[in-house]
């Protein structure tokens, strides 16, 4: 069994003593990643694809991390390093906090985290759960990064504390709605982002939208809302116009060449659009740059 290559692992420094690590297995074999870790720090891994195992004692005890689920793991009496076994086509994200900058994350509520309660802070802490629609979407997110490369430390640090508020909301699990616990239903309002977004320039109806993702027309509204807080229209509507602010400001076309790309028939309507979001003209805001 080998180490996984390095072009498969993408280390980024979220904040001073905190470390996130995306790990993926593109090759055919079981390969490990192996890490050393001190016992200063605490360990989030969170299973995208595919079953990972952490070792432990030298194979003496292994934990199962299958996908969908994460593992919370803190140690304070030993060192704790990383020994992570990744079938073909996993994809892993780790999170390495030291305990120092935990707490200040999390001061005002320790009360709801039980290893950082007074009774617990010197005990060993082990924590298995199944990753909640949120969490997933966010783990995606941060996992497929599509911006600038100067971006993505700001990206990946707001991505990281958007997981962290998810993971220990406790009121998470109780609220969410029962059909994105099921994990196909999320891949499908995944795949609807992904379709709006490819096609941005001509999308589908709603109801096109909603047999080609497999959901009954209902499921695409009630859950693209649910995930994304708001409905398909909306998110469309507002990633045509921060897509045409980005184009404007790269330079590079005109109005109408804009208003064609993100699919209005005429630049009139793309004009009151833009006016409308932003309070002032294409050509204005153009000008503006």
């Amino acid at each position: 069994m080998e180490n996984i290559a390095e072009g498969s692992v993408r280390e980024i420094e979220v904040d001073q003593g905190f470390l996130l690590i995306r790990c993926a297995n593109q090759e055919k074999e079981v390969r490990k990643f192996v890490r050393d870790i001190e016992k200063t720090y605490i360990q989030m891994h969170f299973a995208l694809h595919e079953m990972g195992k952490l070792v432990f004692s030298g194979g003496h005890y292994v934990m199962p991390v299958p996908q969908g689920e994460s593992a919370l793991l803190y140690n304070p009496n030993q060192d704790l390093p990383i020994h992570l076994e990744l079938p073909a086509g996993a994809k892993f994200i780790i999170l390495l906090v030291s305990i120092e900058r935990f707490h200040s994350f999390f001061s005002e509520e320790a009360g709801l985290i039980h290893f950082l309660d007074a009774d617990h802070q010197d005990k060993k802490y082990y924590f298995k759960k199944e990753m909640m629609p949120k969490e997933l979407i966010v783990l995606h997110e941060i996992f497929n990064f599509h911006l600038r490369p100067s971006l993505e430390s700001l990206f990946t640090k707001g991505k990281v504390f958007e997981l962290l508020s998810l993971y220990f909301n406790k009121s998470e699990e109780t609220d969410a709605c029962p059909f994105l616990k099921d994990e196909n239903n999320v891949k499908k309002i995944l795949l609807a982002k992904t379709i709006i977004i490819e096609r941005v320039a001509n999308p589908p109806s709603l109801a096109e939208l909603a047999s080609e993702i497999g959901l009954s027309l209902k499921k695409l509204k009630d859950g693209f809302k649910q995930i994304y807080g708001d409905t398909v229209f909306n998110f469309l509507f507002e990633y045509k116009m921060d897509l045409a602010r980005n184009l404007i400001e790269s330079k590079k076309y005109n109005v109408s060449e804009i208003s064609e790309m993100i699919g209005y028939t005429a630049s009139s309507h793309f004009i009151a659009a833009f006016k409308q979001k932003f309070g002032t003209t294409p050509k204005q805001y153009m000008m503006s740059i």
